[in-house]
């Protein structure tokens, strides 16, 4: 089988290597344009582009996939399958009409749940014991198109925006190989999504900022949630706090915001309901550490307010 590979993030980088690894010819691997990062705004590669450069594979980095000029060098591989995984940028009609088999999609949630940028840290957010990867035929919709296969994933009690995220980047590599055999052989038939659904968009920086209003279940989801970016925080005496690590207890001591316990390990904030515990921080400035070092060089009382 003849396949083009799309994506750009880390996400994407299993389900290439074990197209590699399974034997499937990639003919190229296309990624989003090099872009500009930190202060030195040095040129940076997508962890796809390195992936690629591993596997010595030729990368192609068009601004816009849907000119015409892209969609024929794309036409001049005739390429059996085009597998796309968080690339990136919307595929027009042009380009889904390329490959013999279509476009295949890994998509992060199980269908049609969840369509959209975001489902690995929405599961968390809203508390779901379980979520899993759709592969589907891409159509010129958003996450609309037919399902192929899925497979189910456990979210533990403690998992992580980022924990899930690599555990559904291998359940997405072993499905895709499984998705294209069975393309290959004719042992699958693509299923229309029926049924409830709903889009999440991007993760914004703003999102990780706590409200001390809302209950403290809530707001230990959205901790391990924003865990590892944008993380959750909050402001201590005019300077922000990250919260990496956090769990729930009753009581109702306070006001949100306030410290309503301090112990050598660790000090609860009173929220809208519950207190949430607090077990690893990270002042403004410095390093990530456990709650019993932070209260050991920053002194916390009872009564204090967090938050603006």
């Amino acid at each position: 089988m003849k396949a083009i590979f799309m994506g750009t993030p880390d996400f994407s980088v299993p389900v290439l290597d074990a197209m590699v690894e399974k034997g499937i010819e990639v003919t190229s691997v296309v990624t989003q344009p090099d872009r500009p990062k930190g202060r030195g705004k040095g040129v940076v590669y997508s962890p796809v582009k390195e992936a690629a450069i591993r596997h010595q594979l030729p990368v192609l980095q068009p601004e816009k996939v849907r000119e015409e000029s892209f969609v024929q060098i794309l036409r001049d591989q005739k390429p059996d399958v085009i597998v796309v995984v968080a690339f990136g940028q919307i595929l027009t009609k042009s380009v889904l009409d390329v490959p013999v088999y279509g476009c295949v999609n890994v998509h992060a949630s199980l269908l049609p749940m969840y369509r959209g940028a975001a489902p690995i840290q929405y599961a968390v957010l809203d508390g779901l014991k379980e979520t899993g990867i759709t592969t589907m035929m891409m159509d010129e919709g958003l996450d609309t198109g037919d399902m192929l296969l899925q497979c189910k994933v456990s979210i533990d009690d403690e998992e992580t925006g980022g924990s899930l995220f690599d555990k559904l980047s291998e359940a997405g590599a072993k499905l895709l190989i499984e998705t294209l055999d069975c393309l290959e052989q004719g042992r699958i038939t693509p299923t229309p999504q029926t049924g409830e659904t709903c889009y999440v968009g991007m993760i914004k920086k703003s999102m990780g900022e706590i409200n001390w209003t809302k209950s403290a279940v809530e707001l230990e989801r959205l901790v391990r949630g924003m865990n590892p970016w944008p993380s959750a925080f909050t402001k201590r005496q005019g300077k922000g706090l990250k919260i990496w690590s956090a769990v729930v207890k009753e009581g109702h001591e306070g006001c949100p915001g306030e410290v309503v316990s301090v112990e050598r390990d660790g000090f609860g904030i009173q929220t809208g309901e519950g207190v949430l515990w607090l077990r690893e921080v990270q002042p403004e400035g410095k390093r990530r550490m456990t709650a019993a070092e932070y209260l050991r060089g920053y002194p916390v009382e009872c009564g204090e307010i967090l938050g603006e």
